[in-house]
């Protein structure tokens, strides 16, 4: 582990489902034309800065949104792929909650999809691959993968990515303070 790892994170931009606020992961949408927009915004931010490792998701919107920000070359790392919803895939909270109620991701599951405990367990790999990296590394995901991501880098349990709110077309970064993993930008 290198107390000079960091971890750069970009949510992709906005997608149909991203804007109204339903469950994406397997489902694979394209980013909406002004989600295209700001992926590309985002390149004049990741300029200047070396990544040892360039990571993105499978799904279309996370690739197109690193395209767009410079990093076509990415490497696809199956990973970085938001939680898996199963059966609350392509509906809203709101919706769940009228038969689960005070249900959330964080604490419930999905049924037909992922555990919290699972999906820690494959982000813990992208730390353990981010912190062995010789230098910085750049991933390119989702909302609910990079929040849990985040929680594992700084030792937290899965649920508590429930604290770290993420909007679309986002660079956070996460890193050291002396030997201590730290939040260095958030939400930016």
């Amino acid at each position: 582990m290198s107390e000079h790892a960091e971890l750069w994170l970009v949510r992709h931009g906005p997608t149909e489902w991203s804007e109204n606020g339903r469950h994406t992961s397997v489902t694979d949408l394209p980013l909406l034309p002004h989600g295209e927009e700001l992926a590309r915004g985002l390149a004049p931010r990741l300029t200047g800065t070396t990544f040892a490792q360039v990571l993105t998701s499978p799904r279309r919107r996370a690739r197109r949104t690193a395209e767009l920000a410079g990093f076509a070359h990415a490497e696809v790392d199956d990973d970085l792929v938001e939680w898996a919803y199963g059966d609350y895939e392509g509906i809203t909270t709101p919706q769940i909650r009228e038969t689960v109620p005070g249900w959330t991701v964080w604490t419930g599951g999905c049924p037909g999809g992922e555990r919290p405990d699972q999906v820690g367990a494959r982000l813990d790999r992208v730390v353990d691959r981010a912190r062995r990296a010789s230098g910085a590394t750049l991933v390119f995901a989702h909302g609910h993968s990079l929040r849990v991501l985040t929680a594992r880098w700084l030792g937290l349990p899965v649920e508590d990515g429930r604290l770290f709110r993420l909007d679309t077309a986002t660079v956070s970064v996460l890193g050291y303070e002396r030997e201590s993993p730290v939040v260095l930008r958030w939400n930016s």
